[in-house]
Parts: C-alpha cells; structure tokens; sequence
C-alpha cells in the first residue's frame, strides 16, 4: 500500500499542510522542518502526488527531451544525463524520437506541451523559422543548436574540428575528407568553419564531401567517394560514420592506419571498441545533458533572466589507433590503384 501525506506528517510530528508546503513551496517552511519532512518521505518511501502538486504549483514536474534518432549512441548518451539529472531534482523525463525529421520534431513539442514544464531539443533539425514558430509553446532550451533567441548549451565544434586538422597536418596529411552530415545540423556548420579556419593555416587541402546520414551506413557510403579523391586522412561528421568507414575499408583491403588516416567526431562508447580504437573528438555529451536540464530549470525559476544564456563546453580530441603519418609513397591514390 502506497504510504500517504498523513503518515509522514504523523511521524514528523507536524500538520499535513506542512508536508505538503515542504514539497511544494519549501521557501515557505522552516530550514530544518523540511529537511525532517523530505528525511522522513525518504524513509517511509512517500512520493508526492504530481496531479496534486501540479495544481498547486502550476508545474508537472516533467521535462520533455526530443531527440533526433535515440538509436545513435550519441543521443543515448545525452539522454542520460537529461534523466540523471532531472531524478536528482525530483522530475521526470519524457523521451521523443524525431526520427531526424524536423515536421516530426515539431509536432512532437506542439504534443508535449501541455504535458511537460519545459522541452530540451537536442540538435534539432528544425529551420530557424519552425522554431521560431514554437517559441512561447512551452519554455525551450536547445542543446548543439543556437537558433531563434533560445538559452542553449553548446559543444564547441568547431574547436573540435580544429584539433582534428592540427593532428593530421603534423602527421603529414596534406589532403584531407571531410564528410559532411544533416545540412541542418548547427554542430555540423560549426564544424566546418573550424575546419575551413584552420586547413589554410596547415597547409591543408580539405575534400568537402556529403551531406551523408549520421549513420554507419552513411560511413559505408561515403568511404568510396572519398577513396576516389585521393584523400590522405578522412574526418567523418561523427563516430558512427566512422566507424561505416573502417568496416568499407576493411572489405576494400584498405589499411588503417597505414594506408589511410580516419578521424571520427562525439566519443561514443564504441568508439574505443573498433579493432583499431578511433581517433576522435571527444564531446562532453552527458554534460550538456546535465546542463540543459538546469538550464531549463532555472529558466522556469526566473524566466525574465534566461533569455539568451548560453553554456559552452570544451571538446578534446582523443588520439587513438586510427591515425598515423601517411605513407611515404605517392598516397593513398597509388595505394589503391595497385589493389
């Protein structure tokens, strides 16, 4: 039987009201009357009634997360530190996946609205304009995007993007691809810029290929095209094409790291599983979780002041198995003509 107000009250020795202040609105109740109350619902296993709560305070207790594709590790990632974070404050998340489709994006917001305090749109897909559209819906808070005015947290990219070239150009690669991703992707511009910045600096030449699926299948198909252009090194728009591209080399009898460099982007957890361990850029992914989910808290507590607060986090390239000086002969060009 589930354990009610009246027997938390009774056994802090203080009035229902009081519990139900101590949980609602805690400013209005006494430091260490409180601390008793919360101390004595965490032993009795008491949980609030949100439907309840909700009428008092005008809030559910809930935060919407909308993803592009749950199924990319990278999303995983984020999500967990969205729910971790949200338990540690008492809420519940509830997840949405947007199939990187930004009307489904949309639709999924305008969905949660009336369910939810507030939305974390992750790497939305969405054009300025859809968002715009949706601002004033519910509290929004982007993470990887800087779009319409919106408190965000951002992963710096394009410093991301920056280390990879700077590694590859003291590695002697001179002729690098880059494989592109969703054209909408705020991360994906970022870090092209940082890639466009630093190649002339390098004395790099950069192959724009793409855009291709965020995908390992994505990988696989642009692991050919890429082939083809006489390329040095390759940096794929995240780990999960990356890793699309050591399997086609692989079949392709095409050796990493001797015959071809291959950089990836996120750090996901399988990153470091491949045979040859990934070199990659590392993004602090549940991180930004964290701090969107306090982000949109604090929006919530003061939303006059949250108006264009932006949280940046550094990215740190990780140097693994993958990438090594290219070989001395005249390239990867003349590497695969002989295969």
């Amino acid at each position: 039987m589930a354990v009610t107000i009246h027997q938390v009250a009774r056994r802090a020795d203080v009035s229902v009201s009081t519990v139900s202040r101590a949980f609602t609105m805690p400013d209005m109740v006494n430091a260490a009357t409180r601390r008793k109350v919360l101390q004595v619902a965490e032993e009795l296993g008491y949980q609030p009634n949100r439907a309840a709560r909700g009428l008092v305070t005008g809030k559910t207790g809930n935060i919407g997360v909308v993803v592009p594709d749950v199924a990319n590790p990278f999303f995983s990632a984020m999500l967990k530190g969205c729910t971790a974070r949200a338990r540690e404050v008492r809420h519940v998340v509830f997840l949405a996946d947007a199939a990187e489709d930004p009307r489904v994006e949309a639709e999924v917001v305008g969905a949660m609205a009336k369910q939810v305090d507030g939305v974390v749109l992750c790497s939305p897909r969405m054009q300025p304009s859809q968002l715009e559209r949706l601002v004033g819906s519910t509290p929004l808070v982007l993470v990887n995007s800087d779009e319409a005015g919106l408190p965000a947290v951002l992963m710096d990219s394009a410093d991301g993007a920056r280390q990879a070239v700077e590694h590859l150009a003291a590695l002697g690669h001179r002729r690098v691809a880059h494989l592109g991703g969703p054209p909408a992707s705020w991360a994906g511009q970022q870090r092209l810029r940082g890639l466009r910045a630093a190649a002339p600096a390098c004395d790099v030449e950069v192959v724009e290929l793409g855009p291709f699926p965020p995908t390992f299948q994505g990988g696989v198909q642009a692991a050919d095209l890429a082939l083809a252009r006489g390329v040095t090194a390759i940096l794929a728009f995240n780990d999960l094409m990356a890793v699309g591209v050591l399997n086609r080399l692989a079949a392709r009898g095409v050796a990493v790291p001797r015959d071809l460099s291959v950089v990836g982007f996120d750090d996901i957890e399988m990153s470091s599983m491949t045979t040859e361990p990934l070199t990659t850029v590392r993004m602090p992914v549940e991180t930004a979780g964290r701090a969107a989910v306090d982000l949109l808290l604090d929006g919530l507590d003061a939303p006059d002041e949250q108006q264009a607060t932006h949280r940046w986090l550094p990215t740190q390239l990780m140097v693994r198995s993958t990438t090594a000086p290219p070989r001395q002969d005249s390239g990867s060009a003349h590497v695969l003509a002989g295969r």
